[in-house]
């Protein structure tokens, strides 16, 4: 970065993907500069096509590639969203969740740590695995499956990117933050992957039947992006924060059969809500929480963080964008 220039640099690995892209504008409202690391195995460059361009440069390719050609020294801020998401994805491609989540995790904490520079890793409520205790806090136990079931894969992997983080963090005093998502939803969220909320919504919109795995009364809390992007700054800001973990979602829970029915209150239609089993949805041996609801005592002590924007607004904004998407030929099938 140019010695005279005042204009803070951030690096965004997965910035093209749904969660990155929202990071990425908050980040240039600020002021920052912006380049973004992302090889679109799931991101998307047109999530990208709202962002100031003179203040963004994009870079596609794999994080650990493209790490190589660059400098840390040249970033004030990073933070590391690139990873394997989804259940379906997970399922679908083990071996390539694992790699991934694994593997540019740790060029990332090495790329952060050769300079000391602030580094915020998502992590995801998937790590505590199937605990019974509700809600989660950031120090409870972890339970997880039996390895024969790749379901615990992607828990897994994320949890060894946490213990890599932290250890960079005690052996090389690294400035690190991670923040545990909780149900991530909103504007540019697809549901090809296995997500539960635009699976709903773009089935609404089409008038086919939403599909609600095992019974429906399990509980998810659900959080819009936009407030999540909010908050993840604040964190990685304060150096109090650092070597810590933080729950980042709402702590509001609503059943997935609810959820449903939502969606085609608010957007209208005549779509029916069909339940499917979680075999027939995913293979034998699929196993699946109950509840997930996050303790967000540590985050609000931290930030006073506070979800501002509705779930019904959410399911609009996100009926908007995937309405928009399929008119420009850019939807992908949930």
């Amino acid at each position: 970065m140019d010695a005279a220039s005042t204009e803070r640099k951030c690096l965004v690995t997965g910035g093209a993907g749904f969660i990155g892209s929202h990071l990425a504008l908050r980040l240039i409202e600020r002021g920052d500069h912006v380049v973004i690391i992302d090889n679109l195995s799931t991101g998307r460059r047109c999530n990208l096509d709202h962002l100031d361009p003179q203040h963004l440069t994009f870079v596609q390719a794999d994080v650990s590639a493209a790490l190589g050609d660059l400098d840390p020294a040249d970033f004030d801020e990073i933070y590391h969203l690139a990873a394997a998401v989804g259940v379906r994805l997970v399922i679908e491609q083990p071996v390539h969740t694992i790699e991934t989540n694994v593997l540019e995790t740790s060029a990332v904490l090495s790329f952060a740590a050769a300079g000391l520079k602030p580094l915020l890793i998502a992590s995801t409520s998937e790590v505590y695995g199937k605990s019974t205790k509700t809600p989660f806090a950031e120090d409870d136990d972890v339970v997880y499956g039996p390895t024969v079931f790749s379901r615990w894969s992607y828990a897994c992997s994320k949890a060894i990117d946490e213990y890599l983080a932290l250890a960079h963090h005690r052996t090389h005093r690294l400035p690190v933050v991670i923040a545990r998502l909780f149900n991530t939803v909103g504007p540019r969220q697809v549901g090809q992957y296995g997500m539960v909320l635009p699976r709903f919504v773009l089935a609404a919109l089409t008038g086919r039947p939403l599909e609600v795995y095992g019974d429906g009364r399990q509980t998810r809390c659900f959080c819009d992006v936009r407030d999540v992007v909010g908050v993840l700054p604040q964190l990685l800001a304060d150096p109090a924060c650092a070597g810590r973990v933080f729950n980042v979602g709402s702590d509001v829970p609503i059943r997935i059969s609810e959820l449903a029915e939502l969606v085609v209150n608010t957007l209208g239609g005549d779509s029916e809500i069909r339940y499917l089993p979680y075999d027939e949805a995913f293979g034998e041996g699929f196993d699946d929480l109950r509840d997930r609801r996050p303790d967000l005592s540590r985050l609000r002590r931290a930030t006073g963080f506070q979800p501002r924007i509705p779930l019904v607004q959410t399911i609009r904004d996100l009926a908007d964008s995937l309405a928009s998407a399929a008119s420009s030929g850019l939807e992908r099938s949930a």
